[in-house]
């Protein structure tokens, strides 16, 4: 097993651990020049016991050699994965770039930094993220120490030292919120996303503003905390219908979350958007398929993975981390009806 990388490990540091200077160094990593066996045998060894990683960035750059980039994800069966992927992959293509993807279930930041130095070993020269990686990352100094550049789709926030690109996500849900309370709905009960994504809180936040808009009162009664999958959406359904005073809509941060509710809506013997309204974020593949289907927030992932991917570009060239907000649309169907 490959030790952790300390703080300011360099060529340097592993030519003194293993009695050579920096250029053998080099020359075994590069394949360059003319290195005996033994001397190989003791660089790898000091590589390995240093758990050193090459900046990848740098010698691909110099050489100009294509540059390859790498997408860190995680919850690989879902439509905004997929959107990302898209995305990335048609950037890549007409950039001429190689493109590799780490999936990464640990939602930790001991397992985000493996899975960006597995990219970075197997060649990347930039990093792609979705949330939470992003968040788990940004201030680490992970980035800065393995010489790549790294770029964020979908974050809540701007974050200072890895480039975003995504929508004003307070805005939108206050939009969203704003027309179900035109519709006529009082009492509305809202699914928010875990606190680990920094999208969740904005979401939060603008349903907080669009009640306020609309003279209505924050009920923590009406919100509950779940993941973005349709059985999470499914189970805090129920605690929301549950209730003696149910709410007679609901807005869920995402479009599987939302599935998941309407189902059991549906099994509950609720009319819907009669009995219920029901509203989605993302406007992926499935927010047209449920019945009914989904009004909902729709944010161009496919166009925010291909901008990440200019972004990565761009900090390669000059290191400025960038923050791009992009445009997000609100797409009435029939899911919340008419007051």
């Amino acid at each position: 097993m490959t030790a952790r990388r300390p703080e300011g490990v360099t060529i340097r540091a592993v030519g003194e651990r293993a009695g050579v200077s920096a250029m053998t160094v080099s020359n075994v990593i590069n394949g360059a020049g003319r290195v005996g066996a033994a001397t190989r045998a003791a660089v790898l060894a000091a590589i390995e016991e240093l758990g050193y990683v090459p900046n990848v960035a740098a010698r691909r750059l110099a050489k100009a050699r294509a540059t390859m980039l790498g997408l860190v994800y995680s919850d690989r069966s879902t439509p905004f994965i997929d959107s990302v992927l898209l995305g990335a992959l048609r950037a890549s293509n007409a950039r001429g770039l190689q493109f590799i993807a780490q999936g990464e279930e640990g939602l930790t930041r001991d397992a985000a930094e493996a899975a960006v130095r597995a990219l970075v070993q197997s060649g990347a020269a930039g990093v792609l993220l979705v949330p939470p990686f992003a968040e788990l990352l940004s201030g680490s100094g992970l980035f800065e120490e393995l010489g790549v550049a790294a770029a964020a789709i979908a974050t809540g926030q701007a974050l200072p030292d890895i480039a975003t690109v995504r929508i004003d996500n307070r805005a939108a849900m206050a939009a969203m919120t704003a027309h179900v309370a035109q519709a006529g709905h009082r009492r509305i009960g809202f699914i928010a996303g875990p606190q680990r994504f920094s999208v969740a809180d904005e979401r939060l936040a603008g349903f907080r503003d669009g009640l306020a808009a609309a003279g209505l009162a924050y009920d923590p009664a009406l919100v509950i905390q779940s993941g973005f999958d349709p059985l999470s959406g499914a189970a805090a359904g129920r605690v929301l219908l549950g209730l003696a005073d149910r709410p007679s809509a609901i807005l869920c941060s995402s479009d599987d979350m939302a599935a998941g509710l309407i189902g059991e809506a549906h099994r509950m013997g609720l009319r819907l958007p009669d009995d219920l309204a029901v509203t989605g974020f993302d406007d992926t593949a499935i927010a047209s398929r449920v019945w009914p289907p989904l009004t909902v927030i729709r944010q161009p992932v496919e166009e925010m993975a291909f901008g990440a991917v200019e972004q990565v570009l761009a900090a390669l060239r000059s290191r400025i981390v960038e923050d791009r907000v992009m445009a997000f649309e609100l797409v009435v169907r029939e899911s919340v009806g008419r007051g």
